[in-house]
């Protein structure tokens, strides 16, 4: 059986199509998001195996670097945290699980015009920015799943650092396969992979067990800081630059404590907002179910998935606080009525009460 034959029919064609554009391209800068999470830092590897099987020339970007819990991780090539002094001249881009421009840092958004370009992602809120070629595909759990059939439309074994690469975005962007994004083609793809001797199990370990003391400070810190808002709805946590300094910690250690948040029984939006500046706000929301927190973020300008999804509030911490408990609560407050009004059309209308007989009083 080859390659191709493994690839869900919705996601063939397009596979193959960029199969075509990576042959036409050289010279290629390969980009996630800036402060890239492991689906960005596992697609940018694998994009990376994959242009070193063809025998391009490429160099791997990210800024302001790789977190430090990915250390462990195998990468193909020197990630470049500066486009300052490139090993060439670029002239292409692969972008991936990434949608904007800003989103890439300012010194590839800036050069971007000037390069052909391809974008793999799986974010809602837009068609792509490559120039040569866009394969946007929101149903998708992960980039790196949509990258792994890219890889088997180039007929390339999915196995060794290759398959590390495709396991790593599968394993964060679906929670460790928990989340409601873990499809039958994501386990399929997972099973394929396994098969093929990729130990899912060692990269859980070194993804797990790897903690610094800063991070479990600023975690213990923010448990008692958490609060419940919206009559238990809503999971709350506001972090700002000094409680990261106190515990001796990095932002990139904050990475998975929205998670928990959604843990509470009752809470429907978990809400996480981090202080960078003293007017710069990152927000994070998570959710479970029908609850929609892409539509609350896209009223701040923000995006992301349907239960996964953030932005930037460019006020104080405490303004910006203020703001996101209001269109969560907005948003809440809407759902709650458009279900008091589908619940009363489905009442049944009152039947009209048929006339009593009036009997006659006996003489």
């Amino acid at each position: 059986m080859q390659q191709t034959d493994s690839i869900p029919s919705p996601y063939a064609a397009k596979a193959l199509q960029m199969v075509k554009a990576l042959k036409q391209m050289d010279q290629i800068i390969v980009a996630g998001h800036i402060h890239p999470d492991g689906d960005a830092a596992g697609s940018v590897a694998a994009i990376g195996h994959i242009l070193r099987a063809m025998g391009k020339e490429f160099m791997l970007y990210a800024a302001p670097g790789l977190p430090r819990y990915l250390e462990f991780f195998p990468m193909p090539a020197v990630v470049h945290t500066t486009l300052a002094h490139p090993p060439f001249t670029p002239k292409c881009a692969v972008l991936l699980d990434c949608g904007e421009p800003d989103r890439l840092g300012s010194e590839l958004a800036e050069l971007l015009p000037y390069l052909d370009s391809v974008n793999i992602d799986h974010h809602l809120g837009g068609d792509g920015m490559g120039n040569r070629g866009n394969w946007v595909a929101t149903e998708a759990a992960a980039t790196a799943q949509l990258v792994a059939y890219l890889s088997m439309a180039a007929d390339l074994p999915l196995t060794g650092d290759l398959a590390l690469a495709v396991a790593l975005g599968l394993i964060t962007d679906t929670g460790g396969f928990c989340h409601g994004n873990t499809s039958a083609a994501v386990l399929a793809l997972a099973s394929h992979l396994v098969e093929n001797g990729c130990k899912l199990s060692w990269l859980r370990e070194q993804m797990d067990n790897s903690w610094s003391l800063g991070r479990w400070r600023l975690w213990s810190l923010l448990m008692e800081k958490s609060r419940v808002e919206q009559e238990g709805q809503v999971g709350f946590c506001q972090v700002s630059l000094e409680d990261i300094r106190s515990c001796q910690a990095l932002k990139e250690d904050l990475e998975g404590f929205v998670e928990q948040l959604r843990r509470l029984r009752d809470v429907k939006v978990a809400a996480m907002l981090r202080e960078d500046s003293p007017q710069l706000c990152k927000f994070s929301l998570r959710s479970y179910g029908d609850i929609d927190v892409r539509s609350i973020a896209a009223a701040m300008n923000g995006g992301g998935h349907f239960n996964a999804a953030g932005g930037t509030l460019r006020m104080p911490l405490e303004e910006a606080g203020q703001e996101l408990l209001r269109h969560i609560s907005l948003y809440l407050n809407s759902q709650k009525a458009d279900a008091g009004k589908k619940a009363q059309s489905r009442k049944p209308a009152p039947q009209a009460k048929k006339p009593t007989k009036s009997r006659a009083k006996p003489k």
